[in-house]
C-alpha cells in the first residue's frame, strides 16, 4: 500500500492535511495531519478547510514532495485510500468538498515550487454537518497513522 507515495517521501516533505472536522469524514485530511504531528520527520500542517493560508509556508520551506490529505469522492469505497499524482487532478473523475479550492491550491504550488505534489485521496462515506467521522474513515486514518509512524520508524534506521 502507498508505495508510490513512499518512494516520495523525503527529508524535505511537507504535509498538508485539508478538512473541515464539522463535516464527518470531509475532516480526514485534516485529522489525519493533527495525528501524525510531531510523530514524523516531515513538516505537517493541519489547515482545516483553508489550505491557502498555508501557501506562503510551504513555499518558504522548500519541500521536495508535497502531500495533500484530503477527503475525495473518487467513487470508491468508503475508506478508501488512493495516491493520485497533482498532474491529473483536472482530468480525473472526482470530487472535493474543496475542489476549486484544491486546485487553485495545487496550481500555485506547481508555478511557485519545484516540487512533486501528490494527493493522498480518502473516500468519504458521508460530509453531512456532524463531528462524527463513518468507521470506515476512523479504520483508514488508524491505517494511515500506522503507516506514517512505521515509514518514520524505518527512515531513522
Amino acid at each position: 500500500m502507498l508505495e508510490h507515495l513512499k518512494l516520495h517521501l523525503a527529508d524535505k516533505t511537507v504535509i498538508l492535511g485539508i478538512g473541515n472536522t464539522l463535516r464527518g469524514d470531509d475532516g480526514a485530511g485534516a485529522l489525519l495531519a493533527s495525528r501524525i504531528q510531531g510523530k514524523v520527520p516531515y513538516i505537517v500542517y493541519d489547515s482545516g478547510p483553508t489550505p491557502e493560508n498555508y501557501l506562503g509556508k510551504i513555499i518558504k520551506d522548500k519541500p521536495r514532495t508535497v502531500v495533500i490529505a484530503d477527503a475525495v469522492d473518487f467513487g470508491g469505497k468508503p475508506g478508501e485510500i488512493r495516491e493520485i499524482e497533482a498532474g491529473s487532478v483536472e482530468t480525473a473523475n472526482f470530487f472535493s468538498t474543496h475542489n476549486s479550492s484544491i486546485t487553485l491550491v495545487i496550481n500555485y504550488l506547481q508555478k511557485n515550487l519545484k516540487a512533486d505534489i501528490i494527493i493522498l485521496a480518502i473516500q468519504p462515506k458521508h460530509i453531512s454537518f456532524t463531528d462524527t467521522l463513518s468507521p470506515e474513515i476512523s479504520q483508514a486514518l488508524e491505517v494511515l497513522e500506522n503507516w506514517f509512524s512505521r515509514i518514520a520508524r524505518d527512515s531513522k534506521h
